[in-house]
């Protein structure tokens, strides 16, 4: 008789996506649906915490009632309710902590804490895609830009990190300043094709070998404010689309050739995107070329969009192995707005 699915109901409220989805298995996405709030937080040009909290206060309890309808099951037919405890906004975090503490009581069901970073290496599972270890794993997102070593065991080692501005936030700010909108990703992503990527050519900080494997956008940030305040003082024609795109390329190069000497270096099999930048267009292109250049026997996996920014499916994902191991959480859980990677 074939054994009934583990049914995993996950909750996300890390930022300002509002999110809840039910995954068989660890891998067989029910439902994932996710609330943005991209509208109200844009006219602000960044995201309001308090804003962020009272919304996902309102709306998490019918999402989830949601989310089960649309797999079709109810809260008795699951084995666990997984949750991001952090890292995040502290007041977003506990939001969904308690909402998952106060429903896994009721139901009397475990309870499992998920580090949200490290959620974000599941979304490529939940894509079915067969990784080859050891795996080196580029997160790239709003708050976080970190490479990750992954060996067949699942332990998860960090090779670097951002020293300041984290990638997704290095767009937000230049796009802020060039009065694009928000958020600036998706906008200079789109921009950035119609220009030259060679216009203007902006600095990239390797680090040398102080830090290899770490990333830092502060200077290409300033970089980028500093050319368009003296272009203005001069009185010159701003190109945008040049600007933007001579931007991109030097953020994603950086983050291209960091991950393509850690998987060199540390010979891995498989080289993973996640996070919300990995839906770039450009990185994918550039991170694919340059492993069939110098690479080719290794293996790239990205996530499809809507699993590269905030989800509750890749919560519930990361909870399955934790569900095997018996790893719960108890119902003093707190949110860690500052949880690392490789911390229970």
């Amino acid at each position: 008789m074939k054994e009934a699915p583990v049914l995993i109901l996950g909750i996300e409220t890390s930022c300002d996506e509002t999110a809840a989805a039910v995954v068989a298995d660890g891998r067989r996405i029910l439902s994932n649906l996710v609330s943005s709030q991209v509208e109200l937080h844009a006219r602000y040009g960044g995201v309001v915490p308090e804003i962020a909290s009272r919304q996902h206060l309102l709306l998490l309890n019918p999402l989830i009632d949601d989310a089960l309808k649309e797999a079709g099951v109810q809260l008795k037919d699951l084995q666990a309710i997984a949750v991001s405890h952090g890292p995040g906004l502290v007041g977003a975090l506990l939001i969904g902590v308690a909402t998952a503490k106060a429903l896994a009581y009721a139901a009397r069901l475990p309870l499992v804490a998920v580090n949200h970073l490290e959620a974000h290496l599941y979304a490529n599972q939940l894509e079915g895609a067969v990784i080859s270890y050891p795996a080196v794993n580029l997160i790239v997102s709003g708050g976080h830009s970190e490479l990750l070593l992954i060996d067949e065991s699942g332990a998860i080692k960090s090779l670097g990190r951002t020293r300041d501005d984290a990638a997704g936030e290095a767009f937000d700010k230049v796009a802020r300043v060039l009065e694009l909108g928000y958020p600036g990703g998706p906008l200079i992503d789109k921009m950035a094709r119609e220009g030259n990527p060679a216009a203007i050519d902006f600095p990239r900080a390797w680090l040398g070998n102080d830090g290899p494997y770490d990333f830092s956008f502060s200077g290409l940030k300033t970089a980028v404010i500093n050319h368009l305040y003296h272009a203005r003082r001069r009185g010159e024609q701003i190109n945008m689309p040049d600007l933007v795109s001579s931007f991109q390329e030097a953020l994603v190069e950086v983050l291209v050739e960091k991950t393509i000497a850690a998987a060199r270096d540390l010979e891995a099999q498989t080289v993973l995107l996640s996070g919300g930048v990995a839906a770039n267009s450009h990185l994918r292109r550039r991170m694919q070329e340059r492993l069939r250049a110098s690479l080719p026997a290794v293996t790239l996996h990205y996530p499809d969009l809507k699993l590269c920014t905030d989800n509750a499916a890749m919560i519930a994902a990361a909870a399955y192995p934790l569900y095997q191991r018996k790893g719960f959480a108890s119902l003093d859980l707190n949110a860690d707005p500052g949880l690392g990677i490789g911390r229970p």
